[in-house]
């Protein structure tokens, strides 16, 4: 059900599980059986990770089974494209559902079936009310509904209208199916809620079979008893739908009794896990597609090179609660940095490279040095560079006129570079212009890796380095947060786009290990943070997304409004 790198969490460590495990004691249930239920209207983001780990995780945890499930009843805003992005997703994350996935449109004449049921009980009648109608005579949070002037239709009216939204004879919008429940209900929700609406449009599975469709409120509950499910689980947003789960479930034929309970989405400071904000992301150009590696959704940070291992234990860590809180995208980032540490090769790249020359080392000359691969890992070995009498170091590694506690390189002072030597800067070269082009070192052979000299002097800075004979050009591209705000307003979600979310580095400088292979998976640029090889990549021109930062947190990024 899961890959043996995600972490089984023991039952009763959250109020879902507590609920799992009760049932189960007292024998209220047999097999656990959870389900996944997206709708394929757009990409999975993390947010939906959540909901993932927890659904597959308590099937999982209880020898149960979890479906995958798509909630396909509105063929209007649904395409295959996301049919098949969601079903890669989830795979991706580690999860499997048994090989074959199911769909609400599976059940479509067993649905239209109960629909019939409840007219014929009295409990359902076709509406000829316009929305606008409709939503004027809802009523409100303190006032109590109007009954639809056609309320009281005959069943024999209602069952043979009925039968003709499905032949297709009226136009979408003409007529809907509403349940007969309570117009004066506490719960809005349970005032005669559209059970069936007409809708004359191509869907992705059943192509023009069907014009008339359920809604998610009748397809979602009757889905999970048809399947089996013993525990519906759902974010918080639906807790006011529950009545009319319980009550569609209770007044049909259905096969198994299913339990909702809801839980608290995830929410994550400078994102917006909003679907439709997404989409109008993607729509609008503001992103370059739903895989954009600025984008929170999975797709996204799978091409930024975030690993699921991380997805997975960062949803771990947040745990599942009743109440909706703020979660901090440092955490998130804590993840990432944790599980890449211990497994991301370690390579040298200057990101804005600032040309060094060892005036003291031969010309035309050089050196194989061994470098650590992953210092957490000794089984991953070593690697060799080359050190020559040029080279690149990074641009902000010098200033002329050092600031208080500045202890790398600037006329006078001595650093060591990286498994190289120690050297020490002598003299700035500028342009026409007035801009440091270049840096006139020594160094002293007796340093030879990186190592102490005889004398024991210290030095209090080491540098990373790309030797200029051997360095590969690359393209970074720096992944910062997609909003400056810790809270982005959905409504206006533009206001605090960041322009610094994706910045682009050209002309950067990388060790030839750190292409070798034309891989994709993520390693570390010393000094500098976790990098994956973006698809953009074409032979001889490499290009890197910035997966995250070794130290700085997404807010503090946020706040400077660069990388």
């Amino acid at each position: 059900m899961t890959s043996p790198e995600t972490p089984v969490r023991e039952a009763g460590q959250d109020f879902i599980r507590d609920i799992v495990t009760a049932d189960r004691d007292a024998g209220r249930v047999g097999e656990i059986v959870t389900r996944f239920p997206p709708e394929p209207n757009g990409y999975l983001h993390i947010g939906h990770a959540k909901s993932i780990c927890l659904n597959f995780g308590v099937a999982q945890e209880f020898g149960g089974r979890c479906n995958l499930r798509f909630d396909d009843t509105n063929p209007t805003k649904e395409e295959q494209e996301y049919i098949d992005a969601i079903e890669r997703d989830v795979a991706w994350l580690g999860f499997d559902w048994g090989g074959k996935a199911v769909h609400a449109s599976d059940y479509f004449e067993q649905l239209y079936a109960w629909a019939v049921d409840l007219i014929r009980a009295g409990k359902a009648y076709v509406d000829d009310q316009s929305q606008e109608e409709m939503r004027a005579a809802r009523g409100t949070l303190t006032e109590p509904g109007t009954d639809s002037p056609f309320r009281s239709r005959s069943v024999e009216e209602n069952l043979d209208l009925f039968a003709r939204m499905r032949a297709g004879e009226f136009p979408n919008g003409a007529r809907v199916l509403r349940a007969r429940i309570d117009m004066a209900s506490g719960n809005i929700n349970l005032r005669d809620p559209v059970l069936y609406r007409i809708l004359h449009a191509v869907h992705p599975r059943t192509g023009t079979a069907w014009c008339i469709y359920p809604s998610y409120d009748f397809a979602h509950g009757q889905s999970d008893a048809i399947e089996g499910v013993t525990h519906s689980l759902c974010t918080l947003e639906f807790a006011d739908h529950r009545p009319l789960y319980d009550w569609l479930i209770e007044n049909l034929p259905v096969p198994s009794r299913p339990r909702q309970y809801e839980f608290a989405r995830l929410n994550l400071t400078y994102t917006l896990l909003s679907k439709r904000v997404l989409t109008e992301l993607v729509r609008g150009g503001h992103v370059d597609g739903w895989d954009d590696p600025r984008m929170p959704t999975i797709a996204g940070l799978r091409r930024r090179g975030v690993p699921p291992e991380a997805i997975r234990d960062f949803i771990g860590r947040i745990g599942v609660a009743r109440a909706d809180s703020l979660v901090d995208i440092a955490m998130f980032e804590a993840s990432i940095r944790e599980i890449l540490n211990r497994s991301a090769p370690r390579r040298m790249a200057v990101l804005r490279p600032l040309r060094v020359v060892i005036e003291n080392y031969p010309e035309g000359e050089g050196e194989t040095l061994e470098a650590v691969n992953n210092p957490e890992d000794p089984e991953a070995g070593t690697r060799t560079i080359r050190f020559t009498r040029e080279l690149y170091v990074e641009r902000e590694d010098f200033m002329e006129v050092p600031e208080k506690k500045f202890y790398r390189l600037f006329p006078g002072n001595e650093v060591r570079l990286r498994y190289g030597y120690f050297v020490t800067c002598r003299e700035a070269v500028k342009d026409d212009a007035g801009e440091v082009v270049e840096l006139r070192c020594t160094y002293d052979p007796a340093t030879r890796g990186g190592e102490s000299p005889p004398d024991g002097r210290k030095v209090k800075a080491t540098l990373h380095w790309v030797s200029a004979a051997d360095a590969v050009p690359a393209e970074v591209r720096l992944i910062n947060p997609l909003f400056t705000d810790p809270e982005p307003a959905p409504g206006n979600f533009a206001a605090s786009l960041n322009p610094a979310a994706r910045e682009v580095l050209t002309g950067c400088m990388l060790e030839p290990a750190a292409v070798a292979g034309n891989d994709a998976a993520p390693i570390q640029f010393e000094r500098l943070g976790y990098f994956s090889r973006d698809r953009d990549s074409q032979p001889g021109a490499p290009v890197f997304n910035r997966v995250v930062g070794l130290r700085d947190s997404y807010a503090r990024q946020a706040a400077r409004g660069n990388g």
